[in-house]
């Protein structure tokens, strides 16, 4: 039993090298590899952030109707980004 075992190993390990061999000669030639999975993933991963801000967004809105019903909703502020940022537009100036 262990002879057909070692036999085996050893077919395994010259077969396992011959490929090698032969996929290291070819392997200058060959294709290209596709960048169309991680396209995927990135356009997938944008989409799953704009409905992920659209539903923060509409859950602020409904939160703040519900605390101040029937005023306008003034902009939320952004989450992620702590910087200076203002809004140079007539409709959400504030009111004097």
């Amino acid at each position: 039993m262990s002879t057909y075992l070692w036999r085996k190993y050893s077919e395994h390990v010259y077969s396992k090298w011959e490929k090698t061999l032969l996929w290291d000669m070819i392997d200058p030639y060959r294709r290209p590899k596709s960048f169309k999975p991680l396209i995927m993933i990135y356009v997938a991963a944008f989409y799953t952030g704009v409905i992920g801000s659209a539903i923060t967004e509409q859950l602020y809105k409904e939160k703040y109707w519900e605390e101040h019903p029937g005023e306008a909703v003034p902009l939320m502020q952004p989450k992620f980004y702590y910087g200076p940022w203002k809004v140079h537009r007539e409709d959400h100036m504030p009111k004097q």
